[in-house]
């Protein structure tokens, strides 16, 4: 027993300690696996084929949009009210969104995935391998840090099994619901690509609040992408000695998008939709316009 609780039991902690950190590690890993197949999805060629579309799309409502606000700068100039310097600020404010649009939000996802990959192998410590656990293990020997008896494992949940069972399906609904939540991110950050091109018709005119809440909803997304995996891993790593405290840490991973949202950071992607087609179809009103009265 005083070999058993002095070497053998702390030593069997510690490759258990290792064994959970790397499993851990596995599916933070498993999680920037997913994001990178999101990051992935712009490689395939129909996926670049819609993006060259919408790229397209967005330099047409550019040209006419230009063509518009000359007109509306050009009666601004005859009443007195015209501002030349407003105008071509306006712009180039269109000419560097409809260029960025389709290629910043595809790289700024793609930091968002490899620093959460980063900071989860990070936390658990995923690339040790035994022999460098091993290593340490003796070091801690030789300094008595690890000489001193270790009892069971400390949940924080008291022997109940119906309680241990219970904080097994809360770590599964969680890990669930993160799973699906980075499953569908690809796709709508390709939706949010789509709609963005609708917005170019705006913005040379001086209106940029649609565009400016589109922004928000693409770093919105990406802020996402790196918080819940993140938040996910570190909940696992603190359930190992505080059950509780961890389910905590998990679940609220799932609350990621809402609290975003609360800051104007919304991930969703339904009300720029519907302000994206109203942008739209006041871009065809006013080339149809523009056109009878040219034809007149």
């Amino acid at each position: 027993m005083f070999i058993w609780d002095f070497a053998a039991n702390p030593v069997l902690n510690a490759l258990r300690d290792w064994f959970y950190s790397q499993t851990v590690g596995l599916l933070g890993e498993f999680f920037t696996q997913m994001g990178g197949m999101g990051v992935e999805l712009f490689d395939l060629a129909w996926v670049q084929a819609v993006v060259l579309f919408f790229s397209r799309l967005a330099w047409a409502l550019f040209g006419v949009s230009l063509v518009v606000s000359g007109f509306e700068c050009g009666i601004e100039y005859a009443s007195g009210r015209a501002d030349l310097k407003q105008t071509a600020l306006n712009v180039l404010k269109g000419f560097l969104a409809v260029s960025l649009f389709t290629t910043v939000p595809v790289r700024l996802y793609a930091l968002s995935v490899s620093l959460q990959g980063m900071l989860s192998a990070g936390l658990t410590g995923s690339g040790q391998s035994i022999g460098e656990l091993g290593s340490d293990i003796l070091a801690e020997l030789e300094s008595g840090g690890v000489l001193e008896p270790s009892g069971q494992v400390q949940w924080g949940i008291g022997g109940n099994p119906v309680m241990l069972l219970f904080c097994v399906i809360l770590m599964a609904y969680a890990v669930i619901k993160v799973f699906f939540s980075n499953l569908k991110r690809g796709g709508i950050l390709l939706i949010q690509i789509a709609v963005g091109s609708l917005y170019m018709f705006s913005i040379p005119r001086g209106y940029t609040d649609g565009f400016v809440q589109w922004i928000k909803q693409v770093i919105g997304l990406c802020l996402t992408a790196f918080l819940q995996s993140t938040i996910l891993v570190a909940g696992l790593m603190v359930f190992r000695d505080h059950a509780l405290l961890g389910l905590g840490l998990m679940l609220s991973a799932g609350e990621v998008p809402r609290i975003a949202g609360a800051f104007g950071l919304d991930t969703t992607t339904r009300a720029n939709i519907s302000s994206a087609v109203y942008t739209a179809q006041a871009a065809v009103n006013t080339t149809r316009t523009i056109v009878q009265a040219v034809a007149k």
